[in-house]
This record gives structure tokens, sequence and C-alpha cells, in this order.
């Protein structure tokens, strides 16, 4: 019996962005230029199959910069940013350390900062126990800057403050946020705005891409992890655009074989921190069960590349 004919619609632009292209190469260049083993604090992107990787090549993960035993050894920051309280710890216990943190996210700690030292009272539109916003909101003085989650936040949120301005976490959905941000502006007429859009051009690019073909599809899948908000927004995207039968596919993920049976058209995206070997592995197990037919669809080319820092050269 001949398989099933399964029409695959591939997301384009999908999976690595350059911040995490450049987290990944610090690690990597860090292990080469030190020795293993060095420390990350932090998962360095939020991809199991990336962490395992640079674990195999010397890099040991922790959360917190005490757990270090050796602390002769470097130690790197996340792409997600930090907290400025850790660079100066790392400075007290004389350690080397990398910042990894993705440009577009030290560009939303500059501005924070600024609109601070300019009399403004933040808000920061993000999700809590995210590390950016960990990251993001240490960067200011405590009960400098406010969270707003959602709608209802921004619905119930009072400020005594005539200046206050906000900033985004950079991996929001394009569309949550900007119903948010009306809500503030509705509220707060002067509520000044960012000059140049947070949410970073990767996660606007590949919620785009999917917003394209979701309506096209049966089942859409993204393969991304659990704890990455940008591969979590991508599935919100996918079924807020007309394809309901939308879902995360992480390490411990069982392919719905079931669901794809009954499918005629899927769509595939990656979050950002997922590499495209885990999109290629996906595909492979479903041509062992279907006759697969791929149209690639491209929305936008990137060609953004950020540099890595100057002493891992």
């Amino acid at each position: 019996m001949k398989n099933k004919e399964l029409k695959i619609l591939l997301s384009s632009p999908r999976g690595f962005c350059a911040g995490v292209e450049r987290a990944i190469e610090i690690v990597e260049k860090s292990i080469k230029k030190y020795g293993a083993p060095v420390y990350v604090r932090h998962e360095i992107v939020h991809n199991k199959y990336v962490v395992d990787d640079l674990k195999s090549k010397g890099a040991i993960f922790v959360e917190e910069l005490e757990e270090i035993n050796d602390k002769s050894r470097p130690v790197i920051f996340s792409a997600h940013g930090v907290p400025k309280k850790i660079p100066e710890d790392a400075k007290g216990y004389n350690m080397t350390y990398i910042d990894a943190t993705c440009p577009l996210v030290s560009k939303v700690h500059r501005e924070a900062e600024n609109l601070y030292k300019a009399g403004y009272h933040l808000i920061l539109i993000g999700h809590q126990n995210h590390p950016e916003v960990i990251g993001t909101m240490g960067q200011l003085p405590k009960g400098s800057i406010d969270l707003i989650q959602n709608e209802d936040d921004a619905k119930k949120y009072n400020s005594k403050n005539k200046k206050i301005a906000y900033v985004t976490q950079t991996t929001l959905s394009v569309d949550d946020t900007k119903d948010i941000i009306q809500i503030l502006k509705n509220r707060f007429p002067q509520v000044r705005e960012p000059l140049k859009e947070d949410i970073c051009y990767a996660t606007t690019n590949r919620q785009m891409a999917v917003k394209n073909i979701a309506k096209k599809c049966d089942l859409f899948f993204v393969i991304g992890s659990r704890n990455s908000s940008n591969s979590v927004r991508l599935v919100e995207v996918a079924k807020k655009s007309g394809c309901s039968n939308a879902i995360l596919i992480h390490s411990q993920s069982e392919i719905p074989y079931d669901l794809i049976e009954k499918s005629n058209t899927i769509g595939i995206s990656s979050g950002a921190s997922a590499p495209e070997i885990l999109v290629n592995d996906f595909i492979n197990k479903l041509k062992k069960r279907f006759e697969i037919n791929i149209d690639e669809v491209e929305i936008i080319k990137e060609d953004v590349f950020f540099k890595i820092p100057k002493k891992l050269n």
C-alpha cells in the first residue's frame, strides 16, 4: 500500500537568529581560548540539544555564580542578559567573564537606563520570571520599573508618576503587545514609547512567516523548547492565524502520527534557539511514514550578523 501523501509548508525564516548564533560561538571560542571547562550562567539559549552539545565540548551550566567551585575559570552570561549585579559579583570574585547577551537585549537595557536617568518611571511589558525580564528589571534600582504581563495588568496599572515610559521583552507576540500598548496609551496619553521597536527582527520575521502559511495548514508544528518564549509565541501565532491545531515539538515530545494521518497539509517552523538539525530530524521521521512534498515559503531574507567580543578573536 502506498504511503499517504503529505504536503509540508516549511516556514522561512525559522530557527537560529543572529543573537543565538553569536552566543553559541562565544561559548565555543571561549572553550578554544581558555580550555575546558568554561562555566555558563543559565542556559546559553533555551534549547536542550544546544546545551547538551556545548556540555559535551566542555561547558558547565550553572544558575548562579556561587555554584562555581573553581572561580579561576571563565564564566559566560547567557544571551538573555543578566541583572547589573551579576557582572559586579563576578568582578568581586575576580572572575573572567564574557557577556553573550544578545545586542538587541542590550539595546533595551541601555534604553531603560537612559529613560530612568531622564526621570522616567519604567514599565516593562514581558513575562514574569523569564531570564530576559529578570535581566532588564535588574538594570534599574528596585521600585523604578514595573512589569506588565497582559491586557488585564495594563487596565489595572496605576502610576502616580507624571513621566512614564515603556520597554518590552524582545521575544513577545507582536500582536499581543500591540493590544497592551494601546491600553497604556489610552490610559496614559503621555506615555513615552521606544524610538525603535523593542521586539527583535527575528521574532517579528518568524511570526510573520508563520502567519503567512498557518491558514493553509491542517496542523502546525513548531520545533523548540518549552521554556523558549519565542517558540511558545509561534504556537500561539499559528493558532490565532487560522490553524487551531498548532503544537510545540520539544525534546520529550511524541510525534502525534494519528493527527498527521488525518492531515493533508502541515506547517513547520522552529524557534530562534532551535538548530536546523532538529527540523531535519523531524522531517526525516515523517518521510519514513509518508510521501512528502516540501514547499519552503520564504517571506524575507535575513542577513543580520553580530560580532563576537574582541577578546575572543
